[in-house]
Formats: C-alpha cells, structure tokens, sequence
C-alpha cells in the first residue's frame, strides 16, 4: 500500500466518527484506530509468500469465516437498523416486553438508538415472546436477531 493511500485513509478516519478501520489488500493489512481525536496506523502487515508444493494427498481447507450463529426456533424478530438496543423507554422505565408476554402485530417490542435518534422497533408478528436476544444498551447490526415470537 503506497503512503499517499495510507495518508488519506488516515485523514477520512480522522475526519469522520469513524473509531476504527481495517483493510486488507492482497499486499498487506492496514488497521488505524482513532485515538483521542487523532488517527494513527497501529498495524502494516505484509503478506507472506505463499509456496508452492505438489502434494498427493490433497490439502485442508481452512476458513477464517466465522461460522453463522445459531438462530433459536420460531419467527425472529430482526434489527431494521444499525443501532443500540434499548429495552424500556427510559433507564427507570419497565421494559417494553418481557419473556413470556403476549404481543400483538404492530405493539412496541424495544428501541433502538440510531444517530441520536429513538426508533420504535415494533412486532410484525403476533405471538408470545419466547427469547430476548440482545442485552440493554448492546450495540446491534442490522438484520441481526432481537427477538423470538412463536
């Protein structure tokens, strides 16, 4: 990765909300984390040469994907957004739902805090709730799984 590359991700991080940046190019890795309003590169890895040996017993596969998780049984309810996961509307506050309640299409499950903003994730299934899968105030992504309703 050329220095003026580096430079600008350096200057986008430290420009943007951004807290961290990794990207890995077939040449290296770069991660730059922001700290205390000020960016600067942590790692710079090199790409080590791959050498190449004919085998006749063929190879194992390892994968770095990690492997998908485990969704429970029944409708899950998912995160519409990039956020985080707020049970009840304010810290005093009861929670909206609790394991076990009965919710109707449409009813208030939990909020989600997205750019300063409170969104109301409400069901789109009616059923009972049978898992809460996030913890107050855990940051969610989207799609990710909030909630079982059978």
């Amino acid at each position: 990765m050329d220095l003026r590359k580096l430079k600008t991700l350096i200057d986008l991080v430290s420009d943007s909300n951004v807290s961290e940046l990794e990207i890995t190019e077939a040449e290296g890795k770069v991660r730059i984390v922001k700290s205390m309003g000020v960016a600067a590169p942590v790692v710079m890895q090199q790409a080590a040469p791959v050498a190449m040996v004919a085998s006749p017993v063929p190879a194992a596969v390892v994968s770095d994907v990690p492997a998908a998780p485990v969704v429970p049984a029944g409708h899950a309810v998912k995160s519409p957004m990039v956020g985080t996961f707020y049970r009840s509307s304010s810290p005093g506050a009861a929670p909206f739902i609790q394991i076990g309640s009965v919710v109707k299409e449409g009813v208030t499950l939990c909020i989600i805090e997205a750019m300063k903003i409170l969104n109301e994730i409400e069901s789109d299934k009616a059923g009972t709730v049978t898992q809460i899968l996030c913890e107050n105030g855990q940051a969610v992504e989207y799609g990710q799984p909030l909630f079982i309703v059978e």
